[in-house]
């Protein structure tokens, strides 16, 4: 049986632990991440002779570098490159929650949004038109209540067609000034020529205009790690991206 790696995003109380506990059961277990003291708890669950891995990542506000939570989910979508991240937001505060949506969508393009308490939006009179917002973010968008198991056939279907490549994306992705977008073209390239397409060039480019020296010393660990004479390849890397360090504010 075939088994697919799914990571479970979202903001602090928006149902994401419910939603995993909702689709994995009793097929769990938990342990630390790469070293930290942050715990990743994980599970499987099959869905049409099909197995997926459901990763539920520390519930964050946003992806930078800030805490060690935020370090772990971003690791993980960025370096682990899941099959798909699945993004819960929180259906009775959508705005907030989409400040996470945005970001998760510069790093990768298999995304698949849950709105999830969408029973409690109906009692409070809030109305989202789902359709509506995936045609703006350019990836799925699937109402659910993962309390009450609302909406999780659905879901499933959408996550085996992503999987199987049924389902293609164009995900909406930040559009800043005319000098900023300049020097982010410039730096990508640079990016694209050292390391080449492994990993989400655009974003890593924002986030280095932005300063963050965290990310650099993961990179240069994992490029370290992946192939011989990583190192020699970060050290031009480090150089292009010491030159390009603008510390715009993104």
């Amino acid at each position: 049986m075939r088994t697919f790696t799914i990571a479970l995003a979202g903001n602090p109380n928006t149902g994401k632990s419910t939603l995993f506990n909702a689709l994995t059961g009793l097929k769990q277990h938990t342990g630390n991440w790469s070293g930290k003291t942050v715990s990743l708890a994980s599970g499987y669950y099959e869905y049409k002779n099909t197995r997926f891995e459901i990763v539920d990542l520390p519930g964050t506000y946003s992806l930078f570098s800030n805490s060690a939570d935020e370090e772990i989910a971003r690791d993980f979508i960025v370096f682990e490159k899941p099959d798909i991240t699945l993004l819960v937001l929180d259906s009775t505060a959508l705005e907030r929650s989409l400040n996470l949506a945005l970001q998760v969508l510069e790093m990768t393009d298999r995304v698949i949004v849950c709105l999830n308490l969408i029973d409690e939006a109906k009692k409070k009179g809030i109305q989202i038109h789902a359709g509506k917002l995936s045609d703006k973010l350019g990836v799925p968008v699937i109402p659910i209540s993962a309390r009450n198991k609302e909406g999780l056939d659905v879901l499933s279907d959408h996550l085996l067609r992503m999987c199987m490549g049924q389902i293609q994306t164009t995900p909406y992705r930040m559009q800043y000034n005319e000098q900023l977008e300049m020097d982010i073209n410039r730096l990508e390239s640079e990016i694209i020529d050292i390391i080449g397409t492994d990993y989400p060039s655009r974003w890593l480019a924002i986030r280095f205009l932005d300063g963050d020296q965290k990310l650099v010393a993961t990179l240069k660990d994992r490029i370290s790690s992946q192939a011989k004479g990583g190192t020699v390849h970060y050290g031009a890397a480090a150089k292009a991206f010491g030159s390009s360090n603008s510390h715009h504010s993104c």
